[in-house]
């Protein structure tokens, strides 16, 4: 296992509540665009997780009063229409895999919206676990208005799933910015909250997951993610052997053992 705390990126703000990490991007004077550069040290990042046994959580934040506006016209946008395709499909495989390391990286993130949340922005917060934001948030999976499909970073596949195949449609096709009242309404968000709390709030959910039985909690993380693609008989073999393996740990014989002596179990991870 690997230590996290004293990790210093070039491209985004990275720091520690406890076992909680913060993630801000960076570039709050242009409402925090990507880069190649940032999508590719993310995605690195996210690959490192599973080996992090100091890290429980993960919170993405806003930074300026804005979520992230998406990949970066200048940086990423012009001299995409100069590559050739092999070109293109690196960066479109890159940006895949960003998605696919926060799927796999077994700890729950959440994203805390405030402001704009487009394009991959938008992505960044449907791939988190649970989303929270203010209602000033304002979402868009906005390619569309730029010329390319809605299918991007794994939007055709994971938005249908949060909010329904219809209004992901809606989304998809038009590019129109969905409010945070929609948002809340729909399943995309958990919760509206206050931009003065979002940060605390966001904090306070990731510390009280973080505070559980973390290795189950990377189980659970796992079910949810593999049994789309499973049927109903598979899926709940699958849980009873995910759930066989939970009551090997540790932590299921400390909440026994404290519900036994009436008192709150204190987990450990392990």
């Amino acid at each position: 296992m690997s230590t996290m705390a004293n990790l210093k990126p070039k491209h985004f703000i990275w720091r520690m509540e406890g076992s909680v990490a913060l993630i801000q991007l960076d570039r709050p004077d242009r409402k925090n665009p990507l880069t190649f550069e940032s999508y590719a040290e993310l995605r690195d990042t996210f690959r490192s997780l599973p080996y992090a046994d100091d890290v429980d959580a993960v919170v993405f934040l806003p930074n300026g009063g804005n979520f992230c506006s998406g990949g970066d016209v200048h940086d990423i946008i012009g001299p995409l229409v100069d590559m050739d395709m092999k070109g293109l499909l690196a960066f479109t495989r890159m940006t895949g895999d960003l998605v696919k390391a926060m799927i796999a990286c077994n700890k729950p993130i959440i994203s805390a919206v405030d402001g704009v949340a487009v394009g991959a922005g938008a992505i960044i917060a449907m791939a988190s676990d649970m989303r929270l934001a203010t209602p000033e948030a304002k979402t868009a999976f906005l390619f569309t208005r730029v010329g390319l499909a809605g299918c991007d970073m794994g939007a055709c596949a994971m938005l249908p799933r949060i909010i329904g195949q219809g209004r992901a449609a809606e989304l998809l096709y038009t590019g129109r910015s969905m409010s945070a009242e929609e948002g809340e309404r729909w399943g995309f968000y958990n919760r509206l909250v206050a931009a003065d709390a979002l940060e605390a709030e966001a904090l306070t959910m990731a510390s009280r997951i973080a505070a559980g039985p973390t290795f189950a909690h990377g189980i659970t993380k796992t079910q949810l993610n593999q049994e789309w693609s499973m049927g109903l008989e598979q899926a709940i073999e699958a849980e009873a052997q995910a759930q066989a393996i939970c009551m090997q740990t540790r932590d299921f014989e400390r909440a026994y053992r404290a519900f036994v002596a009436k008192e709150k179990p204190v987990f450990e991870g392990d």
